[in-house]
């Protein structure tokens, strides 16, 4: 009987602490949902569009705007990117010809400001970092030193999301149902190769 009961207590802890672990990035008034759509494989990573979607009710994200932030699990860089830039370009000594964009194992996004050129622009970016309730904000990011399929990519982990005078708590990196697309015509429908999926919800006021 005594081992009944033990036994009994270890499974309502683990139940409560798997309640409150999902509990803890659930929220009735919304959440900040990234996608980390991969839309091609090059010869030693990948390009994809990673876009925030703003999907809390009341909360807006103003002036000087959102940031967003992961590290690597390897000895990734960023080539380029489109529609954003990385506050911090870190160590690429090791490069002797075609410098990345960032080479640091912790790069921090920023949004490009509304008169950014248009070359450097993609749909849904240039905001300022500005983000109201319903709408989203997107960036295009080469990866290299990355895998360079479904197999041998890995995850991004630690992801931050903070905007000004707000926290946010964000989830772990999931592998998700991949992002489909639909052209401007509205006559063809294309899907990303694979996608990620994290979800950050306000955590407090800052």
């Amino acid at each position: 009987m005594e081992s009944l009961f033990s036994a009994m207590i270890v499974l309502l802890l683990v139940s409560f602490s798997c309640f409150t672990s999902s509990e803890a990035l659930t929220s009735n008034n919304g959440n900040i949902t990234i996608k980390w759509d991969f839309m091609s494989w090059t010869p030693d990573g990948y390009v994809a569009v990673v876009t925030a979607y703003n999907y809390q009710k009341q909360r807006s994200i103003g002036s000087p705007g959102w940031k967003m932030s992961w590290r690597w699990t390897r000895k990734e860089v960023i080539w380029s990117m489109v529609g954003a830039q990385i506050t911090k370009q870190g160590d690429c000594s090791m490069f002797n010809e075609n410098i990345p964009h960032s080479c640091i194992s912790k790069p921090t996004v920023v949004d490009l400001p509304p008169k950014t050129p248009y070359y450097q622009q993609i749909a849904n970016c240039c905001k300022g970092g500005v983000l109201k309730p319903g709408l989203e904000s997107a960036f295009q990011i080469a990866v290299g030193n990355a895998g360079d399929s479904v197999k041998t990519v890995r995850m991004p982990v630690n992801f931050m999301f903070t905007a000004p005078k707000q926290q946010y708590l964000c989830g772990p990196t999931k592998n998700v149902r991949p992002t489909r697309f639909i052209t401007a015509d509205k006559r063809r429908m294309t899907r990303a190769l694979m996608t990620w999926n994290i979800t950050c919800v306000f955590h407090k006021a800052t």
